[in-house]
């Protein structure tokens, strides 16, 4: 039946039976754990092998029939034997005594029928294992083994004889149908290993536990241990060994094609496919993790199992249900359940979900914006959405109100709704208003509509005005006036520059004796409370009239006679004004920042030097006249050194040049040929020599063949410093007057 759960059979139980007409109990004794071997390597009588019988349970209630003892109460699925001691000793093998009775010993064997069972009394001769009297050799071992497919299964056995006995034989046998194979014998202290399909994998070790490896599915069966004891008998007991294989992972796979609400009849929903698994699993499904049983038409499970070629078993199952439109969300998992040594197992599958199709009910309609409070510029879309299963098809209006009839008048929007969205794109305030959505369900042609109030926040109308009339002259006061209008309250605030700092709220501004620094642009910046984002400003330029500011570079510059000089004068006012200087040069206006910047260059004279120069910025409201100074720059002394004549002069400044050094080197060298050349042609009387005009240089009388140079020029007083008299005295430095070459005999 689909959900069974798998029973594993259970142990062997070991029970006391109770003799009604004394009412006392037997309870067998587990005996020692020793064992002594004879001379033959045989166990000897009075002592069990190493797995002893543990009678722990009470029996059923027993009582006595005709030449029978009836079991009551025998649920196990067991075959009690009873019989009755008559030559043994009790108190070797019984806890309690009967008196006045024959003692009774009862054990129980697998069986495979579930039938009432009876204790019997035996007739017929002890020993003989075909009378009903049983055998004085008992044997034990458990009713299941378990082991996993491939692995070491173990199967113990273990025996009681008499004291003073020995054990003949030891058979290991199975039993695939009616006859038994025998797998392992002991014989008299000698192994033999039976043919057998079960050749090079069963050993036995000195207990008599068979040890099986590599099991396989087909070692699932039925196995005998058969021990002889010679005039004593035989005695043999059963072991049914299970194999288990795990199966592979729960395959799911959920109906593609869906499922529709409105059918009536039960569909499928998933499949679940659990393979290679021994014995053959049970499937049970979960939906969000809770058990689904048969239920009528609402569930139906359908399961069948399959054996492979392998012997592995494959187990199917199929889901079908009627689904409502509450389980579109809902998990679908089956859920394999399957034996193992040791206990039962599950393993889950993955959770699918299944494809549903519902009709639509409800249809809503709302707006996609960046923030809750629309502002123009915010890209917006209409998403209308259904909530059916395919989605029905939408189309979308604009709703208005006719003036004249009162009545609404819907205008379809153009452009592709896209899975029920619309684009509007940037929006302005022409887009607010009532907007609405209809979707129609095509497998029920019914339409559903949803409405939606779209407001898209402005501002508009911005301006700012100044109170008082242009211009606005310094010491005066200022009002500036911030207009604007918007679809909700607005917030004002002002600020000079676009990082000045804040000077105040509200739509008027009072500048009170404004300054010449006041003048610049200030910025009204309008807002709407509530709406993130929502902003406008506008500037106004301020400009303030008054007479000229005035200011140069440096109040003094140092300059040298003869030297071009540039001189820089700023003038700033409103309105523009002109600057003048009061000495003759080239000069440059620019204008900078509502400032004129004026430089002058002008070659120094010494009438400059004493007077200076004198900027002046002039406009309608003022002149203002700024005096420049100039100061003689001081010149470093430098040291010379006086050569003979026809050698060159050299000089050597701590900081000159070597470039300009060299020149002045070349320029005295030529003086001092041309001195030579002259002096050569007024020895041969080729030149007179007059001193008409001149200066008369004298020289010592030692010195009277040495020439005598004189030099006119326009150089600065540092180059002419550089030539030098023949008579070693040095001109001064600022001597810029004439000198004369005069050529002596």
């Amino acid at each position: 039946m689909p959900g069974e759960q798998l029973v594993r059979p259970p142990p062997l139980l070991h029970l006391a039976c109770t003799h009604l007409a004394s009412g006392g109990n037997l309870k067998p004794t587990a005996g020692t754990q020793a064992k002594d071997r004879g001379s033959e390597g045989a166990p000897r009588g009075g002592h069990r092998a190493q797995h002893p019988t543990a009678l722990e349970a009470r029996s059923p209630q027993a009582r006595r029939g005709k030449a029978a003892w009836r079991c009551e109460h025998c649920r196990e699925r067991r075959l009690l034997i009873c019989r009755e001691l008559v030559g043994a000793a009790p108190s070797q093998t019984l806890e309690e005594i009967i008196s006045g009775a024959r003692s009774l010993e009862c054990a129980i064997v697998l069986h495979r029928r579930p039938a009432e069972q009876t204790c019997q009394r035996g007739h017929g001769n002890p020993g003989n294992p075909d009378t009903g009297y049983a055998s004085k050799v008992e044997v034990s071992t458990p009713s299941v083994v378990e082991v996993d497919l491939g692995h070491t299964a173990m199967l113990p056995c273990s025996f009681f004889i008499l004291p003073d006995s020995n054990i003949t034989y030891v058979y290991w046998s199975y039993i695939p149908r009616s006859s038994r194979t025998k797998v392992y014998s002991w014989v008299q202290g000698k192994v033999f290993v039976d043919d057998s399909p079960y050749v090079g994998r069963v050993s036995m070790d000195d207990t008599f536990t068979l040890a099986i490896t590599q099991t396989t599915l087909q070692d699932a069966r039925v196995f005998v241990c058969q021990v002889g004891a010679g005039s004593l008998g035989v005695g043999e007991n059963r072991t049914e060994l299970r194999v288990y294989k795990a199966p592979e992972p729960p395959e799911i796979h959920a109906n593609e094609a869906g499922i529709s609400v409105g059918t009536r009849e039960s569909q499928e929903i998933a499949e679940c496919v659990v393979r290679n698994s021994f014995p053959g699993p049970n499937i049970t499904w979960l939906k969000d993790g809770h058990r689904l049983h048969p239920e009528d038409d609402k569930v139906k499970i359908m399961d069948t199992r399959t054996q492979e070629a392998s012997g592995l078993f494959t187990a199917r199952s199929r889901l079908l249900a009627h689904v409502p439109r509450q389980d579109r969300h809902a998990y679908f998992q089956c859920q394999a359940h399957y034996l193992l040594a040791g206990g039962d197992r599950q393993a889950q599958s993955p959770k699918v979900q299944v494809h549903i199709f519902y009709p639509t009910e409800n249809v809503s309609l709302a707006i996609d914006a960046p923030r809750p409070q629309v502002k123009e510029g915010d890209h917006v879309a209409l998403r209308c959405q259904g909530d059916g299963n395919p989605p029905p098809e939408y189309s979308f209006f604009r709703v208005q109100n006719n003036t004249a009839t009162g009545e609404e008048e819907e205008q379809e929007l153009s452009g592709k709704a896209d899975k029920g969205v619309l684009s509007l794109g940037k929006v302005h305030k022409e887009n607010t208003g009532h907007y609405r959505c209809k979707g129609l369900d095509l497998d029920t042609m019914e339409t559903l509509t949803a409405d939606a109030e779209l407001v898209v926040n402005y501002i508009e109308g911005l301006k700012v005005t100044k109170e008082s009339p242009e211009p606005v002259l310094e010491g005066h006061n200022l009002t500036l006036t911030c207009e604007a209008r918007g679809s909700r309250p607005l917030a004002f605030h002002w600020h000079k520059d676009k990082k000045g700092k804040a000077l105040g709220s509200g739509q008027q501004l009072q500048l009170s004796n404004i300054m010449r620094e006041a003048a610049g642009n200030y910025i009204c910046e309008v807002t709407m409370p509530g709406v993130q984002g929502l902003s406008r400003n506008k500037q106004v330029l301020v400009v303030v009239y008054g007479k000229p500011q005035v200011s140069v570079e440096k109040p003094g510059v140092p300059v040298q006679e003869n030297e071009l000089v540039t001189l820089t004068c700023t003038a700033l006012a409103q309105p523009e004004p002109s600057i003048t200087w009061s000495a003759n040069g080239t000069v440059q206006n620019r204008t900078e920042n509502y400032s004129v910047v004026s430089n002058l260059t002008v070659q120094v004279t010494s009438k400059l030097m004493r007077s200076g120069i004198n900027c002046t910025a002039t406009n309608y409201l003022g002149v203002v006249t700024h005096h420049v100074h100039l100061e003689r720059r001081m010149t470093p002394t430098t040291p010379t050194t006086t050569a003979p004549a026809g050698n060159a002069t050299e000089q050597k400044p701590q900081e000159s040049k070597g470039v300009i050094i060299v020149a002045v080197i070349v320029c005295i060298l030529v003086l001092a040929v041309l001195g030579a050349v002259l002096y050569f042609l007024h020895k041969k009387g080729k030149i007179p020599c007059g001193r008409t005009g001149k200066q008369d240089i004298t020289k010592p009388d030692a010195r009277k063949d040495e020439v005598v140079v004189e030099v006119k020029s326009d150089k600065l007083p540092e180059e002419a410093g550089l030539l030098q008299a023949t008579n070693g005295d040095q001109k001064p430095a600022g001597d810029q007057g004439e000198k004369y070459i005069d050529l002596r005999h």
